[in-house]
């Protein structure tokens, strides 16, 4: 199944300044998508889109090793996001509470839905 990119990264900019969302996170809110399909969106963000990539990250609050993963921890550090000591993001203190309302009634999602998948992900 081919996913549609623009929805991934409509989703993405929804995660604000200062908080993080994982891969696994922004699947469970995109039926039929799982947390590779987001990464392998992102490896395909076309320049000059305006989406902030660098706030997506590992489910173990780590930013994968990779090409471009200095800059991403650099550019999480001046949104105000805190690492811990063990290089991961403090989730407590900068978990991603979901998407507005906003997108979720353009997105014709059931708010009881979503608050549900949101609980799921946890508060580690």
């Amino acid at each position: 199944m081919t996913i549609d990119y623009s929805l991934v990264y409509a989703l993405i900019r929804e995660v604000p300044k200062g908080e993080v969302a994982s891969y696994g996170m922004i699947a469970s809110l995109l039926p039929g998508v799982g947390p590779r399909q987001v990464a392998r969106a992102l490896s395909h963000l076309p320049r000059g889109v305006k989406t902030p990539w660098q706030r997506i990250i590992q489910s173990s609050g780590s930013v994968a090793e990779r090409v471009g993963a200095e800059r991403q921890r650099t550019l999480l550090r001046k949104d105000g996001v805190a690492f811990r000591k063990n290089g991961a993001v403090d989730w407590k203190a900068h978990r991603w509470q979901g998407p507005s309302q906003q997108w979720i009634i353009e997105n014709d999602f059931d708010p009881n839905d979503v608050m549900e998948l949101i609980a799921g992900w946890g508060r580690s």
